[in-house]
């Protein structure tokens, strides 16, 4: 079996050139998830904005306040250049909000957040025993 040994120092393949070679693929691969991953907490931020705004704008239409100060009261707290919408049926009032996350402006991507709220009813009492204002 002597013939198969091989002499030390003739023969013998280098893997150096594997691990740049590796890197130069798994990297560009790494960078893109990393990237996707950022984007995906984008949307997502972006989206609990416009729930938390389009629940202020309902419960301030609720109050019955005017549609103005609704869609200011949302745009406080929605992300930046967010569409407001108020709409009244009844004794409903709805507030949408749509927006477009941040960094993502080069794709055609908003997200949407609706809110529903009950119409309270202004109580009045008058200066006979009861509550005044």
């Amino acid at each position: 079996m002597r013939g198969c040994e091989r002499p030390a120092g003739r023969g013998r393949r280098s893997d150096a050139g594997f691990v740049t070679a590796e890197t130069a693929v798994v990297l560009p691969v790494l960078v893109a998830f990393a990237m996707a991953l950022v984007w995906g907490l984008l949307v997502v931020a972006a989206q609990i904005q416009c729930v938390d705004a389009a629940r202020t704008g309902a419960r301030a239409a609720a109050r019955q306040d005017a549609d103005g100060a609704v869609v200011r009261v949302a745009r406080e707290v929605a992300p930046r250049g967010a569409r407001v919408s108020v709409s009244r049926e009844a004794d409903l009032v709805r507030v949408a909000v749509v927006a477009k996350p941040p960094a993502l402006g080069l794709l055609p991507f908003e997200v949407r957040e609706e809110a529903v709220a009950s119409m309270e009813s202004a109580v009045t009492v008058d200066g006979a025993g009861g509550e005044g204002p």
